[in-house]
């Protein structure tokens, strides 16, 4: 379907449904009245199964190349390329977020100019190759090109990805599927290092070391992924094939009743500074550092941490999975939560607590099963609130542009958090980090504190709003702040 046949067909469809102007919304009776709640039900799940399976699978696949450098470095790399010299694991570390950062909004104005999946399958293939390369890199300086063309093309993924799912979604149905495309890639995450550790064991084959096996498999099943993207990766509502345009219709009819922005608004350089003028974009986007943060760092340092503790290098690899695997079910316990009482902040809120004990028992306990332990609640802390900002800030604004624009903003502040776990956490510090650890209590508590600021600015919009003093919120008549 051309560009120009897709609007045109969306516009005969919203004139069908009674749509007279961009800002006129069916009343949610009138939607369940024409098509029937077993048609939305079985409709909504056609689009769960066929979105969120494969958008977790290329972002599990992302997250895990973009931090199995802790893998490899337990399983020989840092012998062979001699990273414990100064902080050149923590530079080779680092180097990928710069491009990272820079092709955020590039990247989500890409994604609306040639569509998902040309562009998701360059992203994929691209960072694909540079994973590949990595295999065969002689030194650190050549290991850290790699990274940085490895951040080039996954800067495209997650704010795409993020983007495409909260625009076929009611407000209160987004964020347990944000959690289910997010948790499934930190439980792959976390069961990463023990297939590594399968995949070392092909160690001397080829003449290659394990650390070699495991960036060229890990590689070669990316540039393979790329292929399924092509095939089957899901576009926006008013694109996307895979529904018919009786399911298109109830889409966009459902999306237009409870936000108003079912159809994309034209994106101008005017919209986008002003977007970008928002004083809580950057609010937003300093939570999301906050909690990307300590994400970051039990990616990069959980393996660290545990050889620290004294255990074995095959037990350090497989004991990096059982605290995924609890955060995941945290991840998803929290969203459903949060859906269910619409409610975001205070959620996150008991997340930062979660975490701050966490990191309490990792930084101070002399007791490793409890230290270890705290990895269990850091992991749950951050993990769950990642998909929670990403809920709490795209509840409270509408149109796409600026659904575009504020994404980008705030995973390019999810790159800074990564910058910062890969400094703060000094090889200098080593084993127990206590200089990392306590910089990532403080982002904890600066989180809780942009928490009250918003849930008070929004709360005193929404009673205003309500007292008639103020003008329609966001643009939308009957739009109010979700706390």
């Amino acid at each position: 379907m051309s560009s120009t046949t897709s609007k045109q067909s969306i516009e005969d469809l919203k004139s069908e449904q009674g749509f007279k102007g961009d800002s006129e919304k069916l009343e949610a009776r009138d939607v369940e009245a024409e098509y029937g709640s077993a048609f939305i039900k079985k409709t909504i799940r056609l689009i769960d199964w066929r979105m969120l399976p494969l958008l977790g699978l290329v972002y599990s696949v992302a997250l895990v190349d973009r931090t199995n450098l802790g893998v490899a470095r337990t399983a020989g790399m840092q012998e062979d390329l001699r990273l414990d010299v100064g902080e050149r694991y923590s530079l080779a570390s680092m180097v990928y977020f710069f491009p990272y950062i820079l092709f955020q909004i590039p990247g989500n104005i890409i994604l609306r100019l040639i569509g998902a999946r040309a562009w998701l399958t360059i992203c994929v293939v691209g960072w694909g190759a540079a994973q590949l390369g990595m295999a065969f890199v002689t030194n650190w300086g050549e290991l850290s090109i790699c990274r940085v063309f490895l951040g080039a093309f996954e800067a495209g993924l997650f704010p795409s990805v993020a983007f495409i799912i909260t625009t076929w979604y009611k407000r209160y149905e987004v964020q347990k599927r944000l959690a289910i495309f997010y948790l499934s890639s930190i439980v792959v995450n976390s069961f990463s290092s023990i297939i590594a550790y399968g995949i070392t064991k092909l160690q001397g084959k080829a003449d290659l070391n394990g650390w070699q096996w495991i960036f060229l498999l890990e590689g070669l099943f990316t540039i393979l992924l790329g292929i399924l993207t092509w095939c089957y990766i899901p576009d926006f509502p008013d694109k996307s094939r895979f529904i018919t345009e009786k399911q298109r219709a109830m889409i966009l009819a459902r999306v237009e009743e409870d936000r108003g922005d079912s159809i994309p608004d034209k994106m101008t350089g005017k919209k986008i500074i002003s977007h970008l003028k928002d004083p809580l974009v950057y609010m937003y986007a300093l939570m999301f550092i906050a909690t990307t943060m300590p994400a970051y760092a039990i990616a990069f340092f959980s393996t660290i941490i545990l050889r620290g503790m004294g255990y074995s290098e095959k037990a350090s690899l497989l004991l990096t999975a059982p605290p995924g695997a609890f955060a995941g079910v945290s991840c998803f316990f929290f969203a459903w939560l949060s859906d269910k009482t619409k409610k975001r902040a205070i959620w996150m809120a008991v997340q930062n607590v979660i975490c701050i004990i966490g990191l309490i028992l990792t930084a101070y306990s002399t007791n490793n099963p409890v230290r270890y332990f705290g990895l269990f609640l850091v992991n749950a802390g951050a993990t769950g609130c990642v998909p929670g900002v990403l809920a709490y800030s795209a509840n409270n604004i509408t149109t796409h542009t600026k659904r575009s624009v504020q994404t980008a903003i705030i995973i390019t502040a999810g790159g800074i958090g990564g910058i910062m776990a890969t400094t703060i956490f000094r090889q200098q510090d080593y084993p127990r980090y206590l200089n990392g650890l306590w910089a990532t209590v403080g982002l904890q508590l600066l989180m809780i504190i942009l928490l009250g600021m918003t849930t008070f600015i929004f709360m005193r919009r929404n009673k205003l709003r309500r007292e008639g003093k103020v003008g329609p919120l966001e643009g939308q008549e009957d739009f109010y702040y979700t706390l």
